[in-house]
């Protein structure tokens, strides 16, 4: 690896290397946190960011009081900044334009009124609310007998990074992993990235299900009636509107691990709150922490919340899973990020800061070269479906 490494490595280390002792698996004792880190920069040949995300979708802007990270990685984002504005009188396509509003606007007011339209916004200088741990159980399980099944069945609901990297961990553990996909909303990453999207996903069998039909909700339910985990990354509207009340559902499986990954917290109103990699390490401290050590802003790794909360979402999991108690967990990226970093304080603060600082003189430069990956057998979209739900009219 090249001299400039990642300022939250050594954290991921551990929680792979406990990962690795909980699974007893191979395939992961070989990885290392920086890979896992670093491994979609490298694909992409991306570069060290400064004020615009090394993706290029979320941008750090000066406010009255702070400084904000606005993520326009959606097509519709940018049609929402008029009214995060609140004026008619704005080209949101002029990047310029959108920097001169935010600097004449407070920067709390902004980042409270577009969370409560759906954009994904956070402040440089905020503290993850509540402020809780990194997880915490949301629901209690009920104690299963001892598993039949030598590695469990993992549903993988999820899109994007976290959800789908926890699930690939899973299966390197062995695990026999489902991923589910809307026909109509497949997953994002697939068309963003697909060298990437094929190397979370090699491995897993492929479910492709319209939500918006009766019977392909029905075997939504049946598959996670089957599986051992579920990961999700839903808001608790979403999961309504299909019918899924994950609450009740783990309270009457016995064993059955849930997890949920969110931006900012699965309950009360942050739960409402879109959140990506970007933006919830600027809203977990990283760039903060970054200012502090440098004397400037910028983002910290590629999307560094989404790595890291996949790692350990997949070692809760599997640690419930063993413990045949079952539950749901909550997952909060931003809160992920603040945990990493008051960890690496506590551990070294003088090596935390030298790795910051020496992360933003390198603005500019490729990423850390990591190991690079074998990427397997990847299905095509929906491959498996019509077996799967055999299966489920068959339970």
């Amino acid at each position: 690896m090249s001299a400039i490494g990642f300022p939250l490595a050594p954290w991921a280390d551990q929680t792979i290397a406990s990962l690795a002792t909980a699974t007893g698996s191979q395939a992961i004792a070989k990885l290392d946190g920086a890979t896992l880190l670093g491994e979609r920069a490298m694909l992409g040949g991306m570069t060290i960011p400064g004020r615009t995300s090394a993706g290029g979708g979320c941008h750090l802007f000066d406010a009255v009081g702070d400084t904000i990270a606005l993520n326009l990685s959606r097509p519709t984002d940018r049609q929402l900044l008029p009214a995060l504005f609140e004026t008619g009188d704005l080209n949101t396509d002029d990047h310029e334009a959108i920097a001169a509003r935010i600097a004449r606007s407070d920067a709390a007011a902004l980042v409270t009124r577009g969370r409560s339209m759906g954009l994904a916004i956070a402040a440089e200088h905020e503290t993850p609310s509540p402020a809780t741990g990194a997880c915490v159980q949301l629901v209690a399980g009920t104690a299963a007998a001892t598993s039949v099944r030598h590695a469990p069945r993992v549903l993988d609901l999820s899109a994007l990074w976290a959800g789908p990297l926890a699930a690939h961990l899973l299966w390197l553990a062995g695990a026999d992993v489902v991923k589910v996909e809307s026909r109509t909303r497949p997953d994002a990453m697939r068309e963003g990235n697909n060298t990437f999207y094929a190397l979370l996903n090699q491995g897993k069998a492929s479910v492709a299900l319209d939500f918006r039909d009766a019977n392909d909700r029905q075997a939504l339910l049946s598959l996670i009636a089957s599986s051992d985990i579920v990961i999700e990354a839903a808001r608790p509207r979403a999961l309504a509107q299909l019918g899924i009340d994950a609450a009740q559902i783990v309270r009457r499986t016995p064993g059955l691990v849930w997890v949920t990954i969110t931006g900012h917290g699965a309950l009360g109103e942050a739960a409402s709150w879109v959140g990506f990699g970007d933006d919830c390490g600027v809203s977990g401290g990283l760039s903060a922490a970054l200012r502090a050590a440098s004397g400037q802003t910028g983002f910290v790794g590629d999307a560094m919340a989404d790595p890291l909360t996949g790692m350990l979402a997949a070692l809760v999991a599997w640690e419930a899973w063993t413990s045949r108690q079952g539950g749901r967990f909550g997952l909060a990226m931003s809160r992920v990020v603040a945990r990493g970093l008051a960890i690496a304080r506590d551990r070294d603060p003088l090596a935390l800061e030298r790795s910051l600082t020496a992360w933003s003189a390198a603005a500019g430069k490729p990423f850390p070269t990591v190991s690079r990956r074998t990427i397997g057998a990847l299905p095509s979209f929906g491959e498996n479906t019509g077996s799967y739900l055999a299966e489920s009219r068959a339970m």
